[in-house]
């Protein structure tokens, strides 16, 4: 059934958008989804993904006003901005990327990834063994009943999918030495949420 936790997190990651904010890069930005809210928000975009058919779909579906590349952000010159965002992406990179991306924030800029890594704690458990599933499985009915009414699923193609061997100890304990004053929170379907401001 079609259901996207990371389009589930849209409100949550634009609302950490800081004020007076003016550009943004989206970091595996695929078709474009969130790029394109970013933009619908009055910031001036860049999206970069590493699939040459993603970009080409998030071209296609426009608005012209949003700069995508296909690129590798791990070797991708970037440039300075007051938000990046980074979906679902930062498990196909190593960590240490995170770095890059501090780099290229603008004073009082932030980062926010929504990344995918392995419970390791009892609250991680918690939330994402016993909490989710039912949670999870309420929200596709729910979608999937919206999506019949409205004519069907959204017919863009999905993005690459790959999976991932990092926890969230690993991710608690990067974070902190490579982004101080980060935090790091656990979120309800399967994800987890880290915010820094530089």
């Amino acid at each position: 059934m079609p259901f996207d936790h990371n389009h589930a997190y849209h409100r949550l990651l634009l609302r950490q958008v800081p004020a007076g904010a003016r550009t943004a890069l989206d970091v595996g930005c695929g078709a474009g989804r969130f790029a394109r809210r970013l933009a619908a928000a009055g910031l001036e975009v860049d999206g970069l993904d590493p699939s040459g058919e993603m970009i080409g779909i998030a071209q296609a579906l426009g608005p012209a006003t949003i700069t995508y590349r296909h690129g590798d952000v791990t070797t991708a010159e970037l440039g300075r901005y007051d938000f990046i965002s980074c979906l679902a992406s930062l498990h196909h990179v190593p960590f240490e990327t995170v770095t890059k991306l501090r780099a290229a924030l603008n004073p009082g800029g932030v980062l926010a990834v929504l990344g995918l890594a392995k419970p390791r704690s009892i609250a991680d458990w918690v939330k994402w063994g016993l909490l989710a599933p039912p949670v999870n499985l309420a929200a596709r009915l729910v979608v999937a009943a919206g999506d019949q009414l409205n004519g069907g699923p959204d017919p863009v193609a999905a993005a690459p999918v790959q999976g991932w061997d990092t926890t969230m100890t690993q991710v608690r304990r990067e974070s902190a030495r490579l982004l101080p004053g980060s935090t790091v929170q656990p979120l309800l379907f399967f994800r987890y949420l880290l915010l820094y401001r530089a």
